[in-house]
């Protein structure tokens, strides 16, 4: 019994209520976020799309997530976490209605656009609060913890999906409407203010205090001369930043195959939309069950050592479905890609949440999850293209460029990490120097 508890006090202990009031919206919304996972069979089964076509619309959704995560950070460090996170989930909900109803491709387009610059903004704002109200000491976990309710409330999602898109589409789209707008309720209901200057009530932070905690090698928002203040600018010209996010941009479009090409090689095998969900469920049940022992794994190892080796196991499951042909074959590959997803999932976010400036937090957030929304846009664009003209050798270039990202991770983790370590030995000294 101690042993649980310690177990239970390493894995979730000491976290703030806001943060569980944050974790239960993301849950809640994620087991009901249906319609994007089945968009591209809806648009093939029920519309008449091709293949390609499916792709391209698909595609309008990670477009329009590339405008609303950007958006969506910049609200939330000028506007609020919170007023961002609740304008983005009823919007979401109402255009997922709209999407219900529509027949005709080009409002479907359209609408898939908007609904994912609605679905991206409250991404920035979600970590940004998290950082907020977490400790430092205690964020790796909370990471963790959110990686989790995701995929816990996807695996839910993918069970019940399942059988709805082969019932009604129609209630694909409302009942994922409904879970939205209860996030929404939750959300303005118990989670407060997070931005700091909003929530003590102090002033923002003043334009000397822009580079505190900041150690060689970041970029000077700010300096001799101030020419500009610090803004997105700042995250978009942070070059150690960038290179961790165009590897994490490989990263998200390697997963992102489970939901926009892997349905579509899955049908072209004869497998009902039904083995589909089973195969997501799968991953998001590994998760529940493994994730909150991930911690305990991983703690002790490098950052880019454990994301060399994350992106190398998703390299070889997604590798392993050009020989797949059988439910059973998707299912194993699935056991290793989420192996994988799982051990990637705190230090990713953990070295994100390190890189960025206190005064820019949603800002480099956004630019980091700006990767999932351009990855929505590149994988179902391109790689209908591929399955439509390469069939299964489009699974050896997935695997390729997975292998290629694992080196990138050896190659500049250690510089990043040298950034981070001295700019946690840098704050305390910087902070405790008198503000003129």
């Amino acid at each position: 019994m101690r042993g649980l508890r310690r177990w239970w006090d390493g894995t979730a202990g000491g976290l703030p209520a806001t943060f569980w009031y944050l974790w239960a919206g993301l849950l809640v919304n994620r087991a009901g976020a249906f319609a994007v996972l089945f968009l591209s069979l809806y648009l093939t089964a029920a519309r008449g799309a091709s293949e390609s076509l499916a792709g391209a619309v698909v595609g309008a959704y990670g477009a329009g997530g590339a405008v609303g995560v950007l958006l969506g950070g910049v609200l939330a460090d000028r506007w609020g976490r919170r007023a961002t996170l609740v304008a983005a989930h009823l919007a979401a909900a109402g255009l997922m209605v709209g999407l219900a109803f529509s027949r005709h491709l080009a409002v479907i387009a359209a609408l898939a656009a908007l609904v994912g610059i609605a679905h991206s903004m409250p991404s920035p704002a979600f970590v940004a609060a998290i950082v907020d109200v977490v400790p430092e000491h205690r964020r790796s976990r909370a990471f963790n913890l959110q990686f989790w309710a995701f995929n816990l409330g996807m695996a839910v999602a993918s069970l019940l999906a399942g059988l709805l898109a082969e019932a009604s589409f129609l209630a694909l789209f409302l009942v994922d409407a409904a879970a939205t707008l209860a996030a929404a309720v939750l959300i303005a209901w118990k989670v407060p203010e997070t931005l700091p200057g909003r929530r003590t009530g102090s002033t923002r932070s003043r334009p000397d205090q822009a580079g505190a905690g900041r150690t060689a090698g970041e970029p000077v928002a700010g300096g001799a001369g101030r020419s500009r203040p610090p803004g997105l600018h700042t995250a978009l010209t942070d070059r150690t930043f960038l290179v961790f996010v165009g590897l994490t941009f490989v990263l998200a479009v390697l997963t992102m195959q489970t939901s926009t090409i892997m349905p579509l090689a899955m049908r072209a095998d004869g497998l009902s939309p039904s083995a589909y969900g089973t195969v997501v469920a799968l991953g998001g049940a590994l998760i529940v069950v493994g994730q909150l022992f991930v911690p305990g794994l991983i703690d002790r190892r490098r950052a880019h050592r454990v994301l060399a080796l994350s992106t190398g196991l998703l390299a070889v499951g997604f590798g392993a479905l050009a020989v797949a042909d059988q439910l059973w074959v998707y299912l194993a590959a699935a056991v290793v890609w989420t192996v994988g997803s799982m051990l990637a999932a705190p230090p990713n976010a953990q070295i994100n949440a390190d890189l960025a400036p206190p005064e820019l937090r949603a800002r480099y957030q956004s630019v980091f999850y700006l990767t999932f929304p351009a990855a929505s846009f590149v994988a179902p664009t391109l790689g209908g293209v591929s399955l439509q003209y390469l069939g299964e050798r489009h699974w050896l270039v997935v695997a390729a460029l997975g292998l290629l990202a694992a080196g990138g991770h050896l190659l500049a983790g250690p510089s990043r990490e040298r950034r981070v370590a001295a700019r946690r030995v840098a704050a305390p000294a910087r902070a405790s120097q008198p503000v003129g």
